[in-house]
């Protein structure tokens, strides 16, 4: 399998991990801590989860230089962005402006940096496995 489908997969392993991340969120913290603490936990564990998941797709990839890497981390971004409106909005019947609610760091909305982790951790990761090109 190459790269492209690699990508792919670990995509679907990311969405898996942050729907159980969205669910914990829900049932276990919004309760204890209230929506926009548990928004925040969230967020920041989501940071975790796709940081790990990152590493462990670069190091299943060794032959992905960091330019590569970092296609594979835009590729991520936009399936993902594509994903959270069309569902959103579509599915789960969010407005937009509640959906874009979520990119308001001035109101501690963090997912921003889930997002950025998103793009950034393959890159970075490849990059400090030793290859230097971009």
């Amino acid at each position: 399998m190459g790269l492209a489908g690699k990508a792919v997969l670990m995509w679907i392993a990311m969405l898996a991990a942050m729907f159980a991340n969205g669910t914990l969120r829900v049932l276990l913290l919004q309760p204890r801590l209230g929506e926009e603490a548990a928004r925040q936990w969230a967020s920041l564990t989501g940071v975790v989860v796709i940081a790990i998941l990152s590493r462990v797709f670069v190091r299943l990839c060794p032959e992905a230089s960091p330019r590569q890497l970092l296609g594979v981390g835009a590729g991520w971004l936009a399936l993902t962005l594509t994903f959270e409106f069309l569902f959103g909005h579509f599915v789960s019947g969010t407005s937009w402006t509640d959906l874009l609610a979520d990119y308001d760091l001035t109101r501690g909305r963090l997912w921003v940096l889930v997002l950025l982790t998103t793009l950034l951790a393959p890159w970075a990761w490849g990059r400090s496995r030793g290859r230097r090109s971009v």
